[in-house]
């Protein structure tokens, strides 16, 4: 069953409280706020809107606007929010594949352990140039549900979150968050949170900095994936997630790379080209 109007409400006010106590802009938190109470004070079931309307009759809602309305759409499609979860520290890449018909919790965690990949449109390209055909428990009908299913997942969110264009920002900026990022983790100068993944004892370990550049909001953290912490890079590797108020948003990691000619330098995974000219 799709959420209610005040089960979205709860959602978009639970952002704007972790947003508060993360130290994010008051003006962001009391944005999720407002859209919160403009959902909940409705008086018809806000999935009839979207249905009929989609984005466009969102977006109308007071105090939602275009970069919300994603949100929300995600939301009534999925019955989540990823930023939410990001927030909470709870994110993982297995739960996302058990999103798509087909894929179980035990195939969800062989995916992510023997592929190394976090995303949908990363196990879609796995699924087309045959390494998930490797993947023990794939036949050719189950890759070929989860490639059908893929394709509409992802192609319906192209369509509504009108996503048809891939944010880069520059590897300069880029490098500037995540370096400030770890000076202030250094200082403890940062809130820290409790993740939920591989954390029994719920310690709050993580840093969590929120910042903006150029018309972009980052949320940044240290990777708490399970190969960040096989390899011991809990504390190397970090996660810079970034999003336009227009609805546009992307993800980017930065590491230390080891060999080569950016061997000690931090560079943003898949940029190493852009990064080599930085440095130079």
């Amino acid at each position: 069953m799709r959420p209610s109007n005040e089960e979205i409400a709860e959602i978009l006010e639970e952002v704007a409280e972790l947003l508060d106590a993360q130290g994010a802009s008051k003006f962001r938190a009391l944005a999720y706020r407002r859209a919160g109470g403009s959902v909940r004070e409705l008086s018809a079931p806000i999935r009839d809107l979207y249905d009929t309307e989609g984005l466009t009759g969102l977006e109308t809602l007071p105090y939602v606007g275009p970069r919300l309305s994603h949100q929300i759409a995600e939301i009534l499609d999925t019955g989540e929010l990823t930023r939410l979860e990001r927030l909470r520290g709870s994110v993982a890449p297995e739960v996302l594949f058990r999103t798509i018909p087909g894929i179980g919790e035990k195939l969800a965690s062989e995916i992510h352990e023997r592929l190394g990949i976090d995303t949908l449109e990363e196990l879609e390209a796995a699924a087309h140039d045959g390494r998930l055909a490797d993947v023990p428990g794939f036949g050719p009908r189950r890759l070929r549900a989860v490639v059908e299913a893929l394709a509409a997942r992802l192609g319906r969110r192209s369509a509504r979150y009108r996503l048809t264009e891939t944010i880069k920002p520059p590897v300069s900026e880029l490098l500037a968050i995540d370096r400030e990022y770890r000076e202030k983790t250094a200082r403890g100068e940062l809130r820290t949170i409790a993740p939920r993944r591989f954390n029994p004892e719920r310690k709050r370990w993580l840093p969590v900095m929120h910042t903006e550049r150029n018309n972009l909001h980052y949320s940044v953290f240290f990777s708490n994936t399970a190969r960040a912490h096989e390899l011991g890079k809990t504390h190397d590797w970090v996660v810079l997630y970034y999003q336009q108020d227009g609805g546009h948003e992307g993800q980017a990691t930065v590491v230390t790379e080891y060999r080569g000619p950016l061997a000690g330098r931090r560079v943003v995974r898949g940029r190493e080209g852009a990064c080599l000219e930085y440095y130079q």
